[in-house]
């Protein structure tokens, strides 16, 4: 192309075509840190630029390509990115197309599990005020898990050992693969919407975190979560541990010991059973040996032994208290008789016909005794009364003493 006079869009498209057929910019591992990074929430395609201490070059990721990843990359994430290299010709750029992206230093599933984790733990699925109580005597339990698997038959066997009054419902699953968590799901669903089930038990045996990661799903977490019927989480060995099992009503170590913790010992019961009957049938039997004792004490009382006597006596009691009675009445009607006669003869002193009949007169002016001649004046009409009748009289002069 020397001397050739072309167009930039030419230019654009020769080096677009020099980079792509250069076999060695076709799948390359890049390592940098992720900068200005934007999720097309319309197209599903990851714009970022991927960069190190000197130099930073714009990449692109494809939705097909990042529907498959296992976490979220996030600004200032070191990462491994896979790519090919080729040029963007209306800009004129050159920039790297991923195909894939790998945490730098740990693996995409632990980022993954703990991305998703902090996720639903700030939305509170892990908090202990949701966590439903795990029935104390189901009568039907679920148990969602593979039926080809060692785990169910575990499960099956010591349910039915330590509480074979229970039904349990097998709902066959897989647990593994990618169509697992909707299975699982699918599987609580039906459960709490078309049976009596206490309880639901879902989980499976050991494996590798690739294995178990199912039991990862954002989707499963929240229909657990919202499931009206307590979970018990059984997922792999005491060391392994899930979303599944933070979002659960119960986490149990295995699947074995998720079986124990959903149901009680009959043995156990029984025994506590028959101890509450032994220790019933001796308090019964002491409380009527107290009862019979106490009868008998009734029994050999003086009262019954000699019942007439003691009738007497109180009879002899009751005559002596009426005395007392009567005695104490008499002295107080005696008392209050002597009182009353007393008040009489003051009375009868008092009496202004009694002071008539020994000569003495009242005179009255008006209706009322006249006390001083103070109260009198010439001209003023008196009575006088006298013991045996009444005389008016007119003041004819009024004397005062000095």
């Amino acid at each position: 192309m020397n001397g050739t006079l072309i167009s930039v869009s030419q230019l654009n498209r020769y080096v677009k075509s020099v980079i792509d057929g250069d076999r060695n910019l076709k799948s390359l591992f890049v390592t940098g840190e992720i900068s200005n990074f934007k999720l097309n929430s319309f197209s599903g395609h990851i714009y970022f630029t991927l960069k190190d201490e000197e130099a930073a070059v714009k990449a692109v990721m494809f939705k097909t390509n990042a529907s498959r990843l296992k976490f979220v990359p996030s600004e200032g994430m070191k990462v491994i990115c896979n790519a090919s290299v080729s040029l963007y010709e209306r800009d004129g750029a050159y920039q790297i197309y991923v195909n894939d992206i790998q945490p730098d230093g740990v693996g995409s599933i632990a980022v993954a599990f703990e991305q998703l984790k902090e996720k639903l733990e700030k939305e509170g699925l892990f908090d202990k005020a949701f966590k439903k109580p795990i029935p104390s005597f189901p009568k039907k339990i679920a148990v969602i898990t593979s039926e080809t698997g060692a785990a169910v038959h575990d499960m099956i066997n010591v349910l039915s050992r330590r509480w074979p009054v229970a039904d349990i419902v097998i709902c066959p699953v897989k647990v593994q693969g990618e169509d697992a968590p909707d299975q699982m799901c699918e599987a609580i669903l039906d459960v709490n919407n078309y049976t009596d089930c206490d309880v639901i038990i879902i989980g499976r045996g050991g494996g590798s975190r690739e294995d178990l990661w199912c039991f990862n799903d954002e989707k499963l977490a929240r229909v657990i979560f919202v499931s009206e019927i307590p979970v018990i989480s059984a997922v792999g060995h005491e060391t392994d541990f899930t979303i599944c099992d933070f979002v659960a009503d119960l986490r149990a170590p295995t699947p074995s010991a998720a079986a124990e913790l959903a149901v009680p010992d009959i043995n156990e019961i029984l025994y506590y059973i028959d101890t509450l009957s032994h220790t019933l049938k001796s308090n019964i039997y002491n409380f009527i040996e107290r009862l019979e004792k106490h009868l008998s004490d009734i029994e050999t009382n003086p009262v019954f032994l000699d019942r007439f006597n003691f009738i007497n006596n109180y009879e002899q009691l009751l005559d002596s208290l009426k005395s007392r009675l009567d005695n104490a009445a008499k002295m107080q009607l005696d008392i209050r008789e002597f009182n009353l006669a007393n008040t009489i003869t003051k009375l009868d002193t008092l009496n202004p016909a009694k002071t008539l009949l020994r000569g003495f007169s009242i005179a009255e002016k008006e209706g009322k005794a006249i006390s001083s001649v103070e109260s009198l004046s010439v001209g003023d009409n008196i009575k006088i009364k006298f013991s045996d009748g009444t005389v008016d009289c007119l003041i004819n002069s009024v004397e005062r003493k000095l």
